[in-house]
């Protein structure tokens, strides 16, 4: 099992109880330096947990903040999607492969590691915090050709709504995953309902990237995580906060 607690959480529309796998806030690992305070979902770097290697194809979820004017330097990554989700403030990356922007809240990037890319990430404020989410996702083959891709979306796309974010063929202005993941953004009003249809041929992780929201009669505070597999019927959730951030990962079984 990817969680330790397992909790019943009864559905909105209807009686019957499903099984979901709650990842709480105050149970990830947690690391802190004079400018990085990150936790993290599942196993990175010193945090290890033998229970919480991945889900799926995804291994890591970082939630980070990091101060203004720092950053991390130029570093390698090799076969590896990697994922960048600003939540609040601007995050400056540069590439090996020449490539240099500013993501800001509403953006994801997107980079293929494949066969070795060096890059940095900075915030570039003076003043302002960035906060954001870096994930990670096994690619489907190892060796792939670098490259870079960044993609904007409006408060309007992603309003009350699951909006497709990333995807494997890149449609519908996502990102392209090299792999058979669809990743999902969705910022929902406080008493808004939103639903999402599950197949039992799918696994799912829902990440609460921030605010607070019902899962099927369930609260979800920020920084909490569910998983669900072989499930069908839907997720069904009503914003609590004025608005809240949620990340959906539609992921292979």
């Amino acid at each position: 099992m990817i969680c330790q607690k397992i909790y019943q959480y009864q559905t909105i529309t209807a009686k019957e109880e499903r099984m979901y796998q709650l990842r709480p806030a105050n149970e990830r690992g947690r690391s802190r330096t004079g400018w990085l305070d990150s936790f993290h979902t599942f196993s990175f770097s010193s945090y290890y947990h033998p229970e919480f290697m991945g889900f799926s194809d995804l291994r890591v979820i970082n939630d980070d903040i990091v101060a203004p004017g720092q950053g991390f330097g130029m570093h390698p990554h090799a076969d590896m999607e990697i994922v960048s989700i600003v939540l609040s403030g601007t995050l400056e990356h540069k590439d090996s492969l020449g490539n240099g922007s500013i993501i800001y809240p509403g953006d994801i990037q997107k980079m293929t590691a494949g066969s070795g890319i060096l890059h940095s990430e900075f915030n570039p404020s003076p003043t302002e915090a960035v906060h954001f989410l870096q994930i990670w996702l096994l690619p489907n083959r190892k060796g792939l050709k670098p490259y870079y891709e960044q993609k904007s979306f409006t408060p309007q796309q992603l309003s009350n709504r699951f909006c497709p974010v990333a995807s494997p063929e890149g449609k519908d202005g996502t990102v392209k995953i090299h792999q058979d993941t669809e990743i999902y953004r969705c910022r929902i009003d406080a008493e808004k309902n939103v639903g999402y249809k599950l197949s039992d041929r799918r696994s799912y992780w829902l990440q609460m990237a921030s605010g607070a929201a019902e899962l099927n009669g369930a609260v979800l505070a920020a920084g909490d995580g569910v998983a669900v597999a072989g499930e069908n019927g839907s997720l069904n959730l009503r914003g609590i906060d004025t608005v809240s951030d949620i990340i959906l990962f539609n992921l292979r079984p």
